[in-house]
């Protein structure tokens, strides 16, 4: 399997205008009507901060040119990970989550950043009135039933995950995430759960993915992407790391599940990648049949990758570099849609210079 770059990185989301030019956490969906919609948190200031909002572009010629990212969903805290699905006939679900005040202000005294940006921070975060963030604090969506002009209110879900939820054959949407929790993975109920979405936003719990044990350490379960295989199976790609605290060398790498049944069982998750092989990952199927998986690296050298698979998932062709000698390991959570021509877009977040705060660029590229 060869990869084919089509140029090289372009950055595709910014307000360079503005301080508040910190943009992270990207998905990509086509809507109904051909166009191509990139979400991600924008607006900030750094990585932990309260101005974020969950953001969307749109661009009308395949990713050649966008609009200017407008809100989607703003709530008075961290909005971040910003996830995007088109389903049905004009169905968008655009998802995110957010940290609580004290989370934040937590993050910002012990933060050595700039003095200015952290008074400006603390500041804000006085003024967040209790009520509101009781409302919204948690993982968030909101609904299009117009393909993605208007959307309606800000609703809360069970769980939480970078790209959202998927659809399946039967038209029914199927969420796999991590239960929200402010911080870790500690608690035994907090872990990899899938959720059947109707319609009207109720959730149905169908089952959990086992918590990962390596090396008799139970790792950090987060961040999974599902994809639905011909058979009708669910392959779930997960995140794992060491739990918040531990005094063991970094790791961060890619397991993999399989339900046969819907959601409902789930097989024990197998490793797909090395000690730091990279993750999350997201998940798509080529016009070729192939499944194509891309990851962020964040080891020496830094950049983004992609895994294939011909074999519905049994077997990975893994570490094929699409962006590599980034400036910094803050970078990542890449998501790909597939072009008219069968070649291939890839956003991500990465810092274009080591002094300039992260923004959302794509990468452009075709397998041979």
């Amino acid at each position: 399997m060869k990869v084919i770059l089509d140029g090289t990185p372009q950055v595709i989301m910014s307000n360079p205008a503005s301080r508040h030019n910190y943009f992270a956490w990207p998905s990509v969906a086509r809507l109904q009507n051909g166009r191509i919609a990139v979400v991600a948190s924008g607006f900030r200031l750094v990585h932990v901060c309260p101005f974020g909002k969950a953001v969307i572009s749109y661009s009308e010629d395949e990713g050649r040119t966008y609009t200017f990212p407008a809100p989607v969903i703003d709530t008075p805290l961290d909005d971040r990970d910003a996830g995007i699905l088109a389903f049905g006939e004009r169905g968008v679900i655009v998802t995110s989550f957010n940290n609580s005040v004290r989370f934040q202000r937590q993050n910002q005294l012990n933060n050595t950043q700039n003095e200015a940006d952290k008074a400006y921070i603390l500041s804000y975060l006085d003024t967040v009135d209790p009520n509101l963030e009781k409302k919204y604090w948690g993982a968030t969506y909101r609904v299009s039933r117009d393909g993605g002009v208007t959307f309606g209110e800000i609703q809360k879900s069970s769980v939480t995950s970078p790209h959202g939820p998927i659809e399946l054959r039967d038209g029914s949407l199927l969420w796999v995430g991590r239960t929200f929790a402010e911080k870790g993975c500690v608690p035994e109920d907090d872990c990899i759960l899938a959720y059947r979405m109707d319609a009207d936003g109720s959730m149905e719990r169908l089952g959990r993915i086992d918590n990962i044990e390596y090396e008799g350490e139970r790792l950090l379960s987060c961040e999974p992407y599902a994809i639905e295989l011909e058979d009708g199976s669910i392959l779930c790609h997960v995140r794992a790391q060491r739990i918040y605290g531990s005094t063991l060398p970094k790791m961060l790498t890619t397991y993999q599940s399989v339900s046969r049944d819907g959601g409902r069982s789930w097989s024990k998750p197998e490793r797909l990648l090395e000690d730091n092989g990279g993750a999350p990952s997201h998940i798509i199927r080529h016009s070729s049949g192939m499944l194509i998986a891309v990851y962020g690296c964040r080891k020496k050298p830094w950049g983004i990758k992609a895994m294939f698979s011909r074999d519905e998932g049994k077997s990975w062709s893994v570490d094929h570099t699409l962006v590599v000698d980034e400036v910094s390991s803050d970078l990542g959570y890449p998501a790909t849609v597939e072009l008219s021509d069968g070649s291939l877009l890839t956003v991500f977040y990465a810092h274009p210079a080591a002094d300039q705060p992260a923004v959302i660029m794509q990468q452009k590229w075709r397998i041979e």
